[in-house]
């Protein structure tokens, strides 16, 4: 047996590169270009990928990526043999390229033979994996969220920055940064769209997505191997659902906003569901300052057939309402000046990785290392921490508190090298 104890660190061609930058420069770039963009010229040398997390949503990606053409799968990493015998049947990987055990995603990242890595871990990874893939010279293509706590959020950080240093491409998978009514819908807001802001919502209502994890947690929940296998249902392991899930609707919260929010205040707890130690639902007041405040609610449990639920964002202004959903419409109401119609962003749980497995090939084949997702990545994650921690502490924790926090989820576990 060994201890795991995990400690976080604290800290397209030259036309494409000057096409991100003058958009950037003039606050209307997509984080990720929409697919093909670019694309004629580029290599058609298939990208070695290698996966850090053979699970349902790793293989899942892995599936989208093959489906490319761009890339082969030729490695994977987990802890769990079953989920690397199942990898390596799918993908038709050979056993010496499926690597297990405690430093599993170590042995990948040394394999010559590897370019890239999706990374699909638990998210309590994210950042020790990210920052050894960059530090091993690999692209890194990482899931959402990036980490589950302060420190861990500058860690990807500072690995996005070395990425860029290094030539390397880094690129983080949040979908509806890729679809094109979210990217022109909010830069609309972004330019003043709505006039002066009043207040916004941000909705994350669903059922619960692991109800297996009652089934694998079995008698013994503190079982090591179970918590990692039912990780989602974990509070270090996720980062709460405030973190997990609903950072999807945080994200575009902060997309809209512009900006870090001043404090946060809310409340979090656990009725609903006897597994786990995550809470079932959160109720934060996100401060944006100027009297604009963000509240955000969302909760992990039936809720008899109510509605609305899903992944809901609404900013109201004095010339008009913005409106998004995930998997839904997204539109701007106000008068003819403002008025956008937008369009139905269905499907965008398939459509937004493609897009960004896309981006992230065709990035790789022109040497473009600018990897803007990053820092509004990191921003986004450190607003759902602002938020957990509020809740949690019941107090108001300001956004300066939060970014000189050193606390960290500490994960110790016994497993089996």
């Amino acid at each position: 047996m060994n201890t795991l104890d995990e400690k976080r660190i604290e800290p397209f061609n030259t036309n494409r590169r000057r096409f991100l930058k003058c958009m950037l420069a003039a606050g209307a770039a997509p984080l990720v270009l929409p697919s093909g963009t670019f694309a004629a010229g580029a290599s058609s040398r298939k990208i070695k990928l290698g996966l850090i997390g053979c699970g349902g949503r790793g293989q899942w990606i892995a599936d989208l990526f093959a489906k490319h053409g761009g890339y082969e799968i030729v490695a994977g990493a987990d802890y769990f043999q079953d989920k690397l015998d199942s990898f390596s049947k799918t993908f038709n990987v050979p056993a010496s390229k499926c690597y297990s055990g405690l430093s599993a995603y170590r042995k990948l990242l040394e394999d010559g033979s590897v370019d890239a890595v999706a990374i699909e871990s638990p998210p309590y990874f994210h950042p020790e994996q990210a920052q050894a893939a960059v530090d091993a010279g690999k692209h890194v293509y990482l899931a959402k969220p990036i980490a589950v706590d302060a420190p861990g959020c500058l860690s990807v950080e500072e690995s996005g920055a070395l990425a860029t240093q290094k030539g390397l491409t880094f690129l983080v998978d949040f979908q509806t940064r890729a679809n094109e009514f979210f990217i022109e819908a909010i830069k609309r807001v972004n330019e003043g769209a709505l006039g002066k802001l009043s207040f916004g919502e941000a909705f994350y209502h669903a059922d619960n997505p692991f109800k297996s994890a009652a089934d694998i947690l079995g008698p013994d929940p503190s079982d090591p191997e179970s918590r990692l296998r039912a990780w989602g249902v974990d509070q270090v392991l996720s980062g709460d659902i405030i973190i997990e899930q609903n950072i999807h609707t945080l994200d575009v919260m902060s997309w809209i906003m512009n900006k870090p929010p001043r404090q946060a205040f809310g409340t979090c707890n656990q009725k609903m569901r006897p597994w786990g130690n995550c809470h079932d639902h959160f109720s934060v007041v996100f401060d944006y300052g100027n009297d604009v405040d963000v509240s955000f609610t969302s909760r992990q449990f039936s809720a008899q057939g109510s509605k609305p639920d899903g992944i809901i964002n609404r900013m109201f202004g004095e010339e008009g309402v913005l409106e998004t959903k995930y998997s839904g419409p997204v539109l701007l109401r106000g008068g003819a000046k403002n008025f956008y119609r937008g369009g139905d962003s269905k499907g965008l749980y398939a459509s937004g990785p493609v897009a960004n497995i896309a981006s992230f090939h065709a990035s790789i084949a022109v040497g473009d290392a600018t990897n803007p997702t990053v820092a509004p990545s990191v921003r986004s994650n450190q607003v759902a921490i602002l938020g957990r921690t509020a809740a949690h502490e019941g107090r108001v924790i300001t956004w300066k508190e939060l970014l000189k926090s050193k606390k960290t989820l500490k994960l110790k576990l016994d497993l089996k090298a």
